[in-house]
């Protein structure tokens, strides 16, 4: 029987690079011999595209609960879709932003208890449990003066800065033990200092996840690094 597959979420405040590593991670992943599925939320093979579109659009208002309840949904359709058959089949499945987003998002930044989410959450994913989750901290100025400089900003990006605020404390407070003790639906979460050039940042990646799994990811800090993955940080 083949093993399980491995989980690995990547999370951060607007700007902090997540969808960079999140691409970064799958080229060298897949250069040791890996296979590789890779998954964004919102967003998913079918209703969680247009669950994204609708979500992200600048033009569009959605109440805090009707928010939360979209992102579920997107979730339910990936992980039952994707994610765990993925699993099943022994593949590394990466994904930009799960179930940490929701709680540092629609609980911090919105203010929705966390029990709630906990509830609606736990229906959407079956209880799946990310093996680790590489939460990027870059100091939230400097991450959002970047977010807004790759692109026009999306809805929730276009929040005032105090919602942010809340959302990089969230963040911050779910680094520590008693916050995890109390979400273990999360799963571990460890942080990855997200500052410096793209490719620093991926070394350190690449780094955690080798002396996490030495066995199955070791190879990554022996790979040919010569040829650079510099991108634009997301």
């Amino acid at each position: 029987m083949k093993a399980r597959g491995r989980f690995i979420v990547l999370e951060g405040v607007e700007g902090a690079g997540k969808t960079t590593q999140w691409r970064h991670l799958s080229q060298r992943l897949r250069a040791i011999g890996l296979t590789v599925v890779e998954v964004r939320e919102p967003g998913g093979p079918n209703v969680g595209e247009f669950i994204r579109e609708l979500v992200l659009s600048p033009t569009t208002t959605i109440p805090p609960s009707t928010e939360a309840l979209l992102f579920a949904a997107s979730r339910a359709e990936v992980v039952s879709t994707v994610i765990q058959p993925a699993l099943d089949r022994g593949a590394i499945v990466l994904v930009d932003r799960f179930l940490l987003s929701t709680y540092a998002y629609q609980g911090g930044g919105r203010g929705i208890d966390h029990g709630q989410l906990r509830t609606i959450n736990a229906f959407a994913t079956g209880g799946l449990t990310p093996d680790v989750t590489l939460l990027l901290a870059l100091p939230l100025e400097g991450a959002l003066e970047r977010a807004t400089r790759r692109s026009a900003p999306d809805r929730i990006e276009r929040e005032d800065h105090s919602f942010h605020e809340r959302v990089a404390r969230t963040f911050l407070d779910a680094t520590t033990t008693a916050w995890q003790q109390d979400h273990p639906d999360c799963g571990r979460i460890d942080l990855i200092d997200a500052t410096g050039t793209p490719d620093e940042v991926t070394q350190r990646c690449v780094a955690f996840l080798a002396q996490l799994w030495p066995a199955q990811l070791g190879a990554l800090l022996h790979e040919n690094t010569t040829t650079s993955v510099t991108g634009t940080a997301a």
